[in-house]
């Protein structure tokens, strides 16, 4: 199956986190963004909307399953994250690049709620048609799609580029 590819350019992704600033329905008191995709967005989302305090989420889904299914369905493993005495009772703004799957944001999403913070998600692409969890989507998203999205700070990676390796069903 051929997955469509579209590279997104700087004035676009500006035009993004100009879209997403205007859907926020109130003011967030921290940001927890997710490594390494949402560093870039939610940096500039964050200057954008003054937010200090910006702490970070890495998480790694196993991959040592045999079965496509069963890498679907492992549990992820937090290799960084937050103290809950960092998000308690605080508005918390979930950010990333991408909703493929879902699994990333709706993980994290779920262990700041866990903390006690209130989060929100927030990405700039939406993919619908990749998601697994049925009617469930971002809080926030500047844009849907079903193409598989290259950024531009993804571009210039030598031999490696974004280009030339597509992801794996199920990341993102």
């Amino acid at each position: 199956m051929s997955v469509r590819r579209e590279v997104v350019r700087w004035e676009e992704v500006e035009r993004l986190i100009d879209h997403l600033m205007v859907q926020f329905e109130h003011e967030f008191e921290a940001m927890v963004i997710i490594t390494r995709g949402g560093i870039v967005p939610g940096g500039m989302l964050a200057e954008a909307m003054d937010i200090k305090d910006i702490l970070t989420a890495a998480v790694n889904f196993p991959a040592e399953m045999e079965r496509e299914r069963e890498k679907l369905l492992a549990w992820p493993q937090f290799i960084q994250f937050p103290e809950d005495d960092q998000l308690r009772g605080r508005r918390v703004l979930v950010m990333d690049d991408v909703w493929g799957s879902g699994r990333t944001s709706t993980a994290v999403k779920n262990r700041v709620s866990a903390a006690g913070g209130l989060p929100q998600t927030s990405v700039l692409h939406f993919n619908p048609y990749r998601n697994l969890f049925g009617t469930a989507r971002p809080d926030y998203f500047a844009a849907s799609t079903d193409a598989f999205i290259v950024y531009p700070w993804e571009l210039d990676r030598g031999s490696d580029s974004m280009l030339g390796n597509m992801p794996q069903f199920g990341e993102g």
